[in-house]
């Protein structure tokens, strides 16, 4: 699974509401290079790109992708580039059919949390050397790396805030949004007992894809999924658990329900029933379109509130150059170049995804925007899974247990014992 949750994939909502209209939508280490694992030895050559460059990119990337190329070939008119857009629900099978055929295309859009998978088959190239990666946000560039060793670079990036109803805030006694733990239960509770909403806020309470909205608490509390080896899962510590048992409390506490009907967070947001909820950039533009004019003015977002860390998760896609690629120097140039601010920026206006380079978002069409530079403050401190092959397997087993939690009174402490369990026994994969 891509690291973008899968409604994202399938409603692709506005990621910003621009200053005149709604946007439509969807980390760095100084300046280092590849370290530990598969070295990089190549350098990129001077001069223009040249020569044939096949390209795979996903959903609407995949089809948007080639306006953006035609810019790259005007500066390189002796490249030839053909992108090939593939549906999300093809994307996986098609790239690991084609690793196993040696037909892979030179580059592509690949999700951050594949990247463990297919650098454990051979498939990546190594970045080279001389990429400059300081521009990038350290969680994004971390989602690069596998084992030490750094493979291609961040493309775009997401992450997660929490939203809020400014209005139902004031009439709940706060004219200021909560930044930390304590502020944020606060928040909640006087959501429901004085702004008349049903629950504070809406959490997951476990299914697929909750990992990305619990493990922000645990980050922020001081957890790690792994060992610094990637090789040893670290579920099952105190740090796990002061992070489910903080998310548990809003369940217990009746401040989040388990009972709230799925895919209805936008109505449950415009109808005040539960005016919090944390997602990605999308969501405004999608409780924009849910609310109309009235809302607009009402939506609000904030960072993740702070325990020891204020972490939030970050999500995205990397761009990389495969291995087998007869034109590696011309693919790597393409890299470089879809990595620049300036073509970072191009590719929001196009697309809205946000960029992965901080200097991207200094662009006005980025830094004019209500919302927006708030999840770019967000992305100096936000985490992605470590890229290990069997992370899906592993998030699946996170999934069912934080169910039980939320849904039946599984304790923390019993919560992070099974995680741990379960994730040992699937193993981080890798050869």
């Amino acid at each position: 699974m891509f690291t973008h949750s899968i409604r994202r994939r399938l409603v692709i909502g506005s990621a910003a509401l621009t200053a005149t209209a709604l946007a439509v939508a969807g980390c760095g280490r100084s300046a280092d290079s590849p370290s530990g694992g598969a070295q990089a030895t190549t350098t990129v050559s001077q001069g223009p790109a040249t020569g044939n460059l096949t390209v795979w990119a996903m959903g609407t990337e995949g089809e948007n992708l080639p306006k953006l190329i035609d810019q790259f070939k005007q500066a390189n008119p002796g490249v030839n580039v053909t992108v090939t857009p593939i549906p999300w629900d093809a994307a996986h099978n098609k790239f690991t059919t084609a690793i196993t055929a040696n037909s892979v295309p030179d580059a592509a859009m690949v999700g951050t949390t594949w990247m463990g998978e297919f650098a454990d088959l051979g498939a990546l190239d190594p970045t080279p050397q001389g990429f400059d990666n300081s521009g990038f946000y350290p969680g994004a560039l971390d989602t690069t790396k596998v084992a030490g060793t750094q493979y291609g670079v961040p493309w775009y990036v997401e992450t997660r805030l929490v939203f809020y109803r400014k209005d139902l805030a004031a009439k709940a006694g706060f004219s200021t949004p909560p930044t930390d733990w304590d502020g944020l239960k606060a928040m909640a509770k006087a959501m429901k007992d004085k702004a008349g909403a049903k629950y504070g806020i809406n959490l997951q309470p476990g299914g697929e894809g909750s990992w990305q909205t619990v493990m922000p608490f645990a980050w922020s509390a001081g957890a790690n999924i792994t060992g610094d080896d990637q090789k040893s899962f670290t579920f099952d510590t105190p740090e796990m658990q002061e992070g489910l048992k903080y998310y548990q409390s809003f369940f217990t506490e009746k401040l989040a329900g388990t009972d709230l009907p799925p895919n209805q967070t936008e109505a449950q947001f415009v109808s005040g029933q539960v005016p919090m909820f944390i997602s990605g950039p999308w969501m405004a533009g999608s409780v924009a379109k849910a609310g109309g004019a009235a809302i607009k003015p009402n939506i609000g977002v904030f960072q993740l509130p702070k325990n020891k860390t204020a972490t939030s998760f970050v999500g995205g896609s990397d761009f990389v150059v495969f291995k087998a690629s007869k034109n590696k120097d011309s693919a790597w140039k393409l890299v470089k170049w879809l990595s620049d601010a300036k073509t970072q920026a191009s590719w929001f206006k196009m697309s809205s995804d946000l960029p992965a380079v901080k200097s991207a978002w200094q662009d006005p069409s980025i830094a004019s925007d209500p919302l927006l530079p708030v999840f770019g403050k967000q992305l100096d401190d936000a985490k992605a899974p470590p890229a290990i092959v069997n992370w899906e397997q592993v998030a699946s087993a996170f999934d069912t247990e934080v169910e039980k939690m939320a849904k039946t009174g599984q304790s923390p402490a019993d919560t992070a014992k099974a995680i741990q369990t379960k994730a040992t026994a699937i193993g981080t994969g890798g050869s």
